[in-house]
């Protein structure tokens, strides 16, 4: 069982920026993929970024490419996401979410079995 925890979400003016975390417990997240979605209000949530943590492997969503940066610390059992020149439009709770995965692509993934309870980010002026 694996238990994730994001934090790092805040009030943000735009173009600034912020690093989320997603710390995992329970588990080693060596031979999982995780990702990170976001879900606006009013909005379907959208997987935004995912990386598979023995490979190293990432994939972006157009709207996010550029801008944000997915990583990971194995040592940590900690996924990141760095996200700069932000806008209004990626206001959002963000969620992270992990899945057992040993494929080197994670845009193969269709469900994602943890979830952690999500950060609001708000980018505002």
């Amino acid at each position: 069982q694996v238990q994730l925890v994001e934090s790092g979400g805040d009030l943000v003016q735009p173009g600034g920026s912020l690093r989320l975390s997603c710390a995992a417990s329970g588990s080693t997240l060596d031979y999982y993929a995780v990702a990170w979605f976001r879900q606006a209000p009013g909005k379907e949530r959208e997987r935004i970024s995912c990386i598979t943590m023995y490979q190293g492997t990432t994939h972006y969503t157009d709207s996010v490419k550029g801008r944000f940066t997915i990583s990971r610390d194995n040592a940590k059992n900690t996924v990141y996401l760095q996200m700069n020149s932000l806008k209004p439009d990626d206001t959002a709770v963000y969620y992270c979410a992990a899945q057992n995965w040993y494929d080197a692509s994670c845009t193969l993934i269709y469900e994602y079995a943890y979830w952690g309870q999500g950060t609001q980010v708000t980018v505002s002026s």
